[in-house]
């Protein structure tokens, strides 16, 4: 059973949590340029971080509101660890009652071509053409919540 924190603060622990994983999983494991990873839009974004029984962190993501009625979730990541417990659908699942709870009614998200079925799982549907980003293929997708 995961339990969840999340900050808007980016000198909080919660934060530093969130970028731990962010590093490892896009910068170390994907070869994203930091300078793409960690960007100027941190302090307006609220961030998300999954905690194992254990207290260790072990995903995240990153949630941008783009209006009062959408929110853009970003670099969601699993550490690879922790990969095939369920955690990314739990993750989502939070980040649905976050959104909620904020009355945001439309989420969005680019999600790399490789995770599109667990998005489309989940509900989201992709919205747009095929695009690189970060030397990764992605599609846009969007789920009405």
């Amino acid at each position: 059973m995961l339990t969840f924190d999340y900050t808007l603060d980016t000198n909080s622990p919660i934060y530093k949590d969130s970028l731990q994983i962010r590093r490892t999983v896009f910068i170390s494991e994907q070869h994203v340029d930091p300078a793409i990873e960690i960007d100027e839009k941190e302090s307006l974004c609220i961030h998300l971080v999954a905690y194992n029984p254990l207290k260790k962190a072990v995903a995240t993501a990153r949630l941008y509101p783009v209006s009062s009625t959408i929110l853009k979730i970003q670099r969601v990541a699993v550490l690879r660890e922790e990969r095939k417990k369920r955690y990314g659908e739990e993750l989502m699942q939070q980040i649905e009652l976050i959104a909620r709870e904020k009355e945001y009614t439309t989420l969005i998200l680019g999600a790399q071509n490789h995770a599109l079925p667990f998005y489309e799982r989940l509900g989201y549907s992709i919205i747009g053409e095929e695009y690189e980003e970060a030397g990764i293929l992605h599609h846009d997708m969007e789920k009405i919540c």
